[in-house]
């Protein structure tokens, strides 16, 4: 009897990995079919050798047991640890320190002079900065004569977008219950699109306390909106793959069109109702987008200083619309086995080309418990190549599809700091530690286009 039990364990580990397998060759992981492959022509023997010498009821059991206790540990909820002391950001962020800003500053002009007379131990490095060839440059490294040109066209439709962030509002204030308007915004964005949506009270830390975007510069933010909508959209597994070349910044615009253009139409149904309502999109931010987006329940800031979903990891894109509109907020959820992850993880750090991401543990920075990147080696190395990169994204062990396989995967580090361990090592073992990004042939093979 014992024996049936060990050859039905020996078939389950053989169908789990050749499952593994398929859906690793279905998403083009050559690497990660082949291993598990082999994975399912091994794991089952030691199984298989206990049918055969029909041990007895009692080793059975015995091993029972401690799968079901491995289960439980992966796949029961319980209480965590707890993300620390401290996550409210003493004061706002400065948009001019942006890398984004200043690498606009030009010599000679006002902006320019005022910014280096307040920091002037970054003016030489922001210089040579601009001495590159810059984003989407057809001097840069990763320059691809096909692929630029629809990523800029792609940024161009953004900057034609950003007049209509804002807008009058309707003079008959529509009377509207908290709780059916969220629900009602929520299922909209869902039904258009987002993948997650949640809302939280706007607060002060929330906002940038000057804008540095071209025409906008140096002008103080004052936005007095009650709550702020946060909302993401999935970036597409294989073009992000690509990173960090061209498909992947052609993906990080479109993606930056698609939130943007829910964030605009949302904002203008809200005003439709007569509430003030702005939209904040790529270039005409007023809040830090990351920030909203965690404090509304949507994932935690990660050590590559990205917002992580529990969903999709840092493959989405994020908008914002800030209103006066009465809405029902949700709670922010703290997700411990995330940072848990990261800190055991360190997979970004590894393969950062510009060795931006830090290897160690979060520090207290203005009062919030995180990792700092080095923004000026991460910006100068997207001047350099031409894109934004993404490399970082593009190999988070979060970032697998959407699937049952890693949505399994995800359940497990979500409960068990065991299973978070294992998680990284086996992700490793399976997609290496350093993956190889997709190149561009496989991905347009992949749809039909070379």
């Amino acid at each position: 009897m014992t024996g049936w039990i060990f050859y039905g364990l020996a078939g389950l580990f053989f169908l789990l990995s050749q499952y593994a397998a398929i859906e690793s060759w279905r998403e083009r992981e050559g690497r990660a079919a082949r291993r598990f492959f082999v994975a399912g022509m091994h794991l089952p023997l030691p199984f298989v050798v206990l049918g055969l010498l029909d041990v007895s009821g009692a080793w059975a059991l015995g091993i029972l047991g401690v799968l079901v206790l491995v289960a439980g540990d992966m796949f029961f909820p319980r209480r965590g640890g707890t993300i620390g002391e401290g996550i409210v950001p003493r004061g706002r962020i400065d948009e001019r320190d942006t890398m984004f800003s200043r690498v606009d500053l030009v010599a000679g002009t006002r902006p320019y002079q005022a910014y280096y007379h307040r920091h002037p131990g970054r003016k030489k490095g922001d210089d040579r900065l601009r001495a590159n060839p810059g984003l989407l440059s057809s001097a840069a490294s990763f320059y691809d004569p096909h692929i630029f040109p629809a990523a800029r066209a792609n940024f161009e439709l953004i900057e034609y977008n950003r007049a209509y962030v804002d807008g009058e509002v309707a003079e008959q204030q529509l009377s509207v219950d908290p709780c059916f308007l969220a629900r009602y915004l929520k299922q909209l964005a869902r039904k258009y699109g987002a993948v997650s949506v949640g809302i939280t009270r706007l607060q002060d830390y929330h906002l940038y306390s000057y804008r540095g975007r071209r025409h906008h510069y140096g002008e103080p933010v004052d936005n007095d909106h009650g709550y702020a909508l946060a909302l993401t959209v999935e970036m597409d597994h294989d073009y992000v793959r690509n990173a960090p070349y061209a498909l992947s910044v052609l993906e990080s615009s479109r993606q930056y069109i698609r939130s943007g253009l829910l964030a605009l139409w949302l904002a203008r149904i809200i005003r439709d109702m007569g509430y003030a309502a702005r939209a904040h999109i790529d270039g005409e931010y007023e809040v830090v987008c990351p920030l909203v987006a965690r404090d509304a329940g949507l994932g935690e800031i990660g050590r590559m200083g990205l917002l992580m979903t529990p969903e999709l990891g840092p493959r989405v894109r994020i908008a914002v619309v800030t209103t006066s509109a009465p809405l029902q907020v949700d709670d922010r959820q703290e997700r411990y086995s995330m940072i848990d992850f990261c800190l055991k993880c360190r997979k970004c750090a590894d393969v950062c080309p510009s060795r931006a991401i830090p290897f160690g543990g979060r520090e207290n920075i203005d009062g919030v418990w995180r990792w700092q990147i080095d923004q000026q080696a991460c910006f100068t190395y997207w001047t350099r190549t031409g894109t934004d990169c993404a490399r970082c994204m593009s190999v988070c062990p979060f970032s697998h599809p959407n699937t049952p396989l890693h949505n399994l995967v995800r359940q497990g580090i979500n409960h068990s700091g065991l299973f978070r361990t294992f998680a990284a090592r086996m992700d490793d073992f399976a997609y290496g530690r350093k993956p190889k990004p997709l190149t561009r042939t496989e991905v347009m093979r992949a749809e039909g286009l070379d």
